[in-house]
């Protein structure tokens, strides 16, 4: 018995035209033969996975690579107000004086209030403040506190040894005088002491002439 015939073309693979192939499947469907997967791929799923990557847990950018938007806070963080602590009494550098300059005036007001109470027999204690006073006291705040303190407790025992040696004719004269240019003595190298490591000495037994 033989075949019947068949149209032309029909399952003769050199015949034309050819039988339609179907579509191909999307790439990742159930019908993509699967492919090896790469070392170290998660789920050993090949890469990338449809989609792209997905952020990290939280949506946040890892913490290795670039640095956060605004930069990294210095080490021990930032400190408190949003400035930088100062040294000193006054808030600058080097003990509490802005310069050297300021320094040496604060010492000659308190130190040279001490000589000139010595030097001057009690009565020359508030020269060397008024001097100090008068060349620098009105470029630096520092050194007019310091000078000013030193003058009002200087003049304050210069009139009261000057009293004294005024009665020298009586006993008790003398000994107020002494007396006055002991205190004056004591206290300015107290206080120039206290001026060299930057703190503004409080004199006792003093009175504010100048403000």
């Amino acid at each position: 018995m033989t075949e019947p015939p068949r149209p032309p073309g029909a399952g003769d693979p050199g015949g034309w035209p050819p039988e339609p192939t179907p579509p191909s499947a999307p790439y990742g469907s159930s019908d993509e033969p699967p492919t090896a997967p790469l070392s170290g791929a998660p789920g050993g799923a090949g890469y990338p996975p449809p989609g792209g990557y997905p952020p990290p847990q939280g949506g946040q950018p890892p913490s290795s690579g670039y640095p956060p938007p605004g930069g990294y806070p210095p080490p021990g963080g930032y400190p408190p107000g949003g400035g930088y602590p100062t040294g000193g009494a006054y808030g600058a550098p080097s003990g509490g004086y802005a310069n050297n300059e300021d320094k040496t005036w604060v010492l000659v007001a308190h130190f040279g209030g001490a000589a000139g109470m010595f030097l001057g027999g009690g009565v020359l204690g508030w020269l060397a403040p008024l001097i100090a006073l008068l060349a620098r006291g009105n470029q630096s705040p520092t050194v007019r506190a310091h000078a000013v303190a030193a003058l009002n407790f200087q003049l304050l025992w210069s009139v009261i040894a000057l009293v004294g040696w005024i009665l020298t004719c009586i006993l008790i004269g003398v000994l107020i005088g002494l007396a006055a240019m002991a205190v004056g003595i004591i206290f300015g190298i107290v206080a120039g002491l206290r001026a060299n490591e930057g703190q503004l000495y409080r004199y006792p037994m003093s009175v504010s002439f100048i403000k």
